[in-house]
């Protein structure tokens, strides 16, 4: 199967198989420089040859969970469910500036809207959006293989029951021109909730994207970064997966020292000490809201051209531990080859050492951090009020932070004095315990 590769509408590449197990991308002669693929595919006339399917800068959007399941059933009889067979089905409607279609294909058929604020009042059980990540699924690909969506191919083998099929994967989403849209699900229920909570508590001490949360707690929508104000592709995003050359299922196989390292190799110096701060406080927020969860495909560069990349504004962040099988999972990237939640001193001096902050400024930041959580705390209380079913979860989610500030404030890390949490923090009955699941420490991780 042979693709061609586009940035921001220009066709800049061909990308083929080479056999089962490699993949090769070719740019055509008179590409500019700026039009690279990946940051770490700088233009040339030499052909790129991976020893995988497909590149890690493709690997990136690739669909995972529910959503790769529904694409297998539609999809796969006729084309296969190998990566670039996906990619031929999903390649025009990814995020950042990159597009992969049929040679030829028109690249402007847009994938089927969904109207955001019916969806933010509306019902997003799990049943309900099992239905809407089924029927977005194939929307806009129809361009792409058109002789697959005859009326067999349409009314097919699809589940009896949908939610049955959901309940499987942890978490399911749906991107648009505008925006990703996510669910719950009964292994994470609330996590949209969890999620928009956690990422107020982001946006006050730095870059974040803009999420809203349903009426019910169950669906998050979180506004896209990589966009212009009509929705069309501006900035090129890589996460770092992508850059330090690893699979998608690879995300928590690095450390933060190899990230520092492709920062220093791919943000220019100007962007660098923000970058680098931007990072120290993903980390210091990664301690104080006990998220597991921070990996590699969690973490991103966003670009225009090679002079202008920044650290992506912060997504995904969530707070894992108040989850059954979660409670106990190490910080999701080690640093000075360890992941514990009790890093004492050795949290100061890395980030001083790799990133190139002051003990000093990361005192500030501690205390940002602390004052944006209690900040945040009573909007957890409302939610608790609002969503009986998220109580237990929001009680899990007010002790988890207070541990967190406090092992930050504690004088064996940062030693910034006592907390003034607030009341939001007090007068609550404890949560109800969680079921214990014995998985394998890293055995169990939210996909996503």
């Amino acid at each position: 199967m042979q693709l061609s590769v586009y940035v921001l509408g220009r066709e800049v590449a061909t990308l083929e198989q080479s056999g089962d197990f490699k993949s090769v991308l070719t740019y055509h002669p008179q590409v500019a420089a700026d039009d690279f693929v990946s940051l770490t595919m700088p233009v040339r006339l030499e052909s790129y040859v991976w020893d995988d399917q497909l590149p890690p800068v493709l690997q990136m959007n690739l669909p995972e969970g529910y959503l790769l399941q529904v694409l297998q059933e539609q999809f796969g009889p006729h084309i296969g469910a190998s990566p670039i067979a996906l990619l031929s089905v999903i390649g025009r409607n990814m995020v950042g500036r990159l597009q992969v279609a049929a040679p030829g294909a028109q690249l402007s058929e847009p994938a089927q809207p969904i109207e955001v604020a019916a969806l933010l009042k509306g019902d997003n059980s799990e049943a309900a959006f099992a239905a809407l990540v089924r029927q977005h699924a194939t929307s806009g690909v129809s361009g792409v293989v058109p002789k697959f969506l005859d009326a067999r191919a349409e009314t097919g083998a699809a589940p009896a029951d949908p939610m049955e099929a959901l309940a499987l994967h942890k978490k399911a989403s749906v991107i648009t021109r505008r925006h990703i849209i996510k669910g719950s699900s009964t292994q994470l229920p609330f996590v949209a909730l969890n999620e928009h909570l956690c990422m107020q508590v982001a946006r006050r001490v730095m870059p974040t994207a803009t999420t809203e949360v349903s009426d019910d707690g169950q669906a998050l929508v979180v506004h896209r970064f990589d966009v212009d104000e009509h929705g069309q592709p501006l900035w090129g995003m890589e996460d770092f997966c992508s850059l330090l050359g690893l699979r998608p299922a690879a995300k928590y196989d690095t450390t933060w020292e190899r990230i520092a390292k492709a920062v220093r190799d791919h943000v220019p110096g100007a962007q660098r000490r923000d970058t680098f701060r931007q990072l120290a406080t993903t980390l210091l927020l990664t301690y104080a809201l006990r998220n597991a969860d921070c990996h590699a495909k969690n973490l991103a560069l966003r670009y225009t051209r090679r002079a202008d990349v920044h650290l992506a504004p912060a997504y995904d962040v969530l707070t894992t531990s108040v989850y059954a099988g979660f409670a106990h999972n190490p910080p999701g990237i080690e640093f000075m080859g360890k992941r514990t939640w009790t890093p004492g001193k050795s949290l100061q001096k890395f980030i001083a050492a790799t990133f190139g902050i002051q003990p000093k400024e990361q005192q500030h930041m501690v205390q940002a951090i602390s004052d944006a959580v209690a900040d945040v705390g009573p909007q957890v209380r409302q939610a608790m009020a609002q969503h009986p079913g998220f109580e237990d979860i929001g009680k899990r989610m007010l002790l988890a932070w207070a541990e967190g500030v406090q092992g930050l404030r504690d004088e064996r890390v940062y030693a910034v004095g006592a907390w003034q949490a607030g009341d939001a923090f007090e007068g609550f009955s404890p949560p109800t315990k969680t079921k214990n699941r014995n998985y394998q420490d890293g055995a169990l991780h939210i996909a996503g």
